[in-house]
Parts: C-alpha cells; sequence; structure tokens
C-alpha cells in the first residue's frame, strides 16, 4: 500500500477515536463560543471608535473566532501522538510495514475535519448573533480553509513539541504559554491600524494574523483577492514548513528508542 492509503487508514483509526469521544470537540469549541458571546456584547461599541473599519463589531469578530477556534484544536494535536507513544502503540506502528510519513498525516487529517466541523458550528452561531457574511458561501469557504490551514500548520508544530516532550502536562503548559500571545498579537478582536506599532510589527509574522487577515477579507461585499492570495499563500508555506518539521522531529524520535 502506498502513503496515501496508509495516511487514509490512519485517519479513519484517529476519527474512530473522536467518535468515541465527542465531547472532545464541545471542549474545544467552549473558550471560543464564550469569547463570541462575551466579546460581541462587550465591545459592541467600539465600531464608534475612529479608525474601525467595519459597522459592527460582531461582523468583525465572527471570523476571528473561527480561526481561533481552528487555531486551538491545531495546537492540541500532539495529544494523541504522546497517548499512542505512552501505550505503546507508536512503538507497535515503527515495527509494522505502516509509512512513517502517514503516522504524521493522519492526525493531522482528522484535525482538519474536526476544524472543520467547529469552524461550521462558529459559523451558525455567529449567524444567530447577528454576523452578516457578505461574501457568501465563496467567502465562507474561504474563511473556514483559512483556519484548516493554520490550525494544520500549528497542529504539524504541536506534533513536533510532542514528539520532543512526550508528556501531556508539558504539551498544555506549553500550548497554554503561547495560545494568548499569538491571539492577541493579531488582527483577531481589533484592527491593527488601532494598536501600538510594537503589536502591529509582530503580527506581520504572525500566522493566525494572515488567517485572520485573509478570512475576514473573504467574507466582505467586495473581497481583495490580492490579500486573500498573498495571506493564504503565507499560510500554505507554514502548513508545509511545519509538516516538515514535524517529520523530521519524528526522525529524530525513531533513533531514541
Amino acid at each position: 500500500m502506498n502513503m496515501l492509503t496508509h495516511s487514509w487508514y490512519m485517519t479513519l483509526r484517529h476519527l474512530r477515536n473522536t467518535l468515541r469521544m465527542p465531547f472532545v470537540i464541545f471542549m474545544n469549541l467552549i473558550q471560543p463560543i464564550i469569547w463570541l458571546f462575551l466579546f460581541s456584547s462587550l465591545f459592541s461599541s467600539i465600531i464608534h471608535i475612529p479608525g474601525f473599519n467595519s459597522n459592527s463589531y460582531i461582523n468583525y469578530l465572527a471570523p476571528g473566532i473561527v480561526i481561533m477556534s481552528t487555531f486551538m484544536a491545531g495546537s492540541y494535536a500532539g495529544m494523541s501522538m504522546i497517548a499512542d507513544h505512552n501505550h505503546g502503540v507508536l512503538n507497535r506502528f515503527l515495527t509494522s510495514p505502516v509509512k512513517r510519513s502517514a503516522l504524521i498525516l493522519g492526525p493531522l487529517i482528522q484535525n482538519a475535519v474536526t476544524m472543520i466541523i467547529q469552524a461550521t458550528i462558529m459559523i451558525l452561531l455567529s449567524f444567530m448573533l447577528g454576523a452578516n457574511f457578505a461574501g457568501g458561501l465563496v467567502g465562507i469557504f474561504i474563511l473556514i480553509i483559512c483556519g484548516v490551514m493554520v490550525g494544520i500548520g500549528f497542529g504539524a508544530l504541536s506534533l513536533s513539541i510532542a514528539l520532543l516532550v512526550r508528556n501531556e502536562q508539558a504539551l498544555m503548559a506549553f500550548v497554554g504559554f503561547i495560545s494568548m500571545p499569538v491571539m492577541f498579537l493579531s488582527s483577531l478582536f481589533m484592527p491593527l491600524q488601532l494598536v501600538p506599532d510594537w503589536i502591529h510589527n509582530i503580527a506581520r509574522f504572525n500566522p493566525v494574523n494572515w488567517a485572520g487577515e485573509a478570512g475576514r477579507e473573504a467574507i466582505k461585499t467586495n473581497i481583495d483577492w490580492g490579500i486573500v492570495l498573498t495571506y493564504s499563500g503565507y499560510l500554505l508555506i507554514f502548513s508545509i514548513l511545519s509538516i516538515l518539521l514535524a517529520t523530521l522531529s519524528f526522525r529524530k524520535y525513531q533513533k531514541t528508542i
């Protein structure tokens, strides 16, 4: 069997594990849902600040929360790898003919499926709160794809960290340490023209910001395809490099067992 077939079976394995514990999807959505409801109410008057380029904060916030949900889902992708390591499953796979790349792609594809479900739920909740996705289905599709790409990128980084630390508490501590800065050093919740220059400068190199900018632009009435394609290209490169890093980390892991 080739790599694609092996990756398919590994994806099915991880999907079955997710279906056995559907509450995991719900747990990943708790924080984005709370932030969607709280922020849309608390900061509804922020649109009156000079320079704010939207007539509704929920319209501005909704794409950011979608990206937040996929980012958070991807960040914990390494938990399944650590569980497989701790239970000896990963070592048993290494003694089988399974393609090594499938052990990386399997959990990432499963995470992508989970991200699509979560992003769809967040979009529906945003509609309920009055969000208007003027870009239509095409814009929503692009928003979800951007979310999945940033989620896969951080998911691959999570796998790399998991293979390094091999401890669930250590991975959770790392995710907790980086998640808030990564989200707030972006345009997810506030336009960059309204934040200090140092935040603006950092956000330029933040993949979460790339996803937020591309996704938000895609749901506008008049889409600037230059912005969408540029940031989408950045996200694609980020995802590929992260997967390559995860592959290298896996090879290093093999040498230590």
